[in-house]
């Protein structure tokens, strides 16, 4: 999915994703449909009503115990952001969980495989370290059904530049409360997991509700490429171009 030109003017958006007018008329719709991708049930969804009451919702940031963030301090890659009614939450504390299944996988009575359990089988020690990190939040208001990335849409955003053949760390901070699993076209991700000689290599990475997740990419691609989240409901907000030059 190489973007040279990408040029937005023709988008349809006429599938209860327009963001201007910050309302989404098909808002049950849209949620049924993420649920029934996680494979939750769907049985008893009322189509009649459009509206939700947030108040008893909330992320368990200490459900599960990590104790240490396995990551040293890089220089921060500077990104513009933004606060307001798109917004509905933070994720204050978040942890890296890569040995939780997520939601419904948990204590089910089956060996479930997590990022945990992700090895390399070919050896990655001689791989060069990240010199810098990009710190990305994935912002929401589950309310209004707005999504975007650190608060600003795709089409308030200026492209992600890089310069070929950087090695950077790009870390996700998930303040809302669904999936988020991103793709960044044109490199590997590759995923942190805290052993420097078997770093798995994935193109989408999941990031689970409250939680965190980093991972590793050589810009070795040159060109534009997308960058967005694979859930088609998020991906009009949870859009980056991003810039190998």
């Amino acid at each position: 999915m190489k973007m040279d030109g990408m040029n937005h003017s023709g988008h349809d958006q006429s599938a209860g994703m327009k963001m201007d007018g910050m309302k989404t008329p098909n808002y049950t719709h849209a949620l049924t449909m993420e649920k029934m991708a996680m494979g939750q049930d769907v049985s008893g969804v009322d189509h009649s009503k459009h509206s939700h009451d947030m108040s008893s919702m909330k992320v368990d940031l200490d459900s599960i115990e990590i104790p240490m963030d396995m990551n040293p301090t890089l220089p921060q890659i500077s990104v513009p952001k933004k606060e307001g009614p798109q917004i509905d939450m933070r994720a204050t504390g978040a942890k890296y969980r890569l040995d939780d299944p997520g939601v419904g996988l948990r204590n089910n009575g089956r060996k479930v495989l997590t990022y945990a359990d992700l090895r390399n089988l070919y050896p990655t020690r001689h791989e060069p370290q990240p010199t810098k990190e990009l710190v990305l939040h994935l912002t929401g208001n589950m309310e209004r059904y707005m999504w975007s990335i650190d608060g600003i849409t795709f089409d308030e955003a200026p492209p992600l530049q890089f310069n070929f053949g950087e090695r950077i760390r790009i870390t996700f901070i998930n303040d809302t409360m669904m999936n988020h699993p991103m793709h960044l076209h044109g490199v590997w991700s590759e995923l942190e997991t805290g052993d420097e000689n078997h770093i798995p290599r994935k193109h989408t990475v999941i990031v689970q509700p409250g939680a965190k997740i980093s991972y590793r990419v050589t810009m070795n691609a040159r060109g534009d490429w997308a960058y967005h989240c694979h859930m088609l409901y998020h991906m009009m907000g949870m859009f980056r171009r991003v810039q190998i030059r």
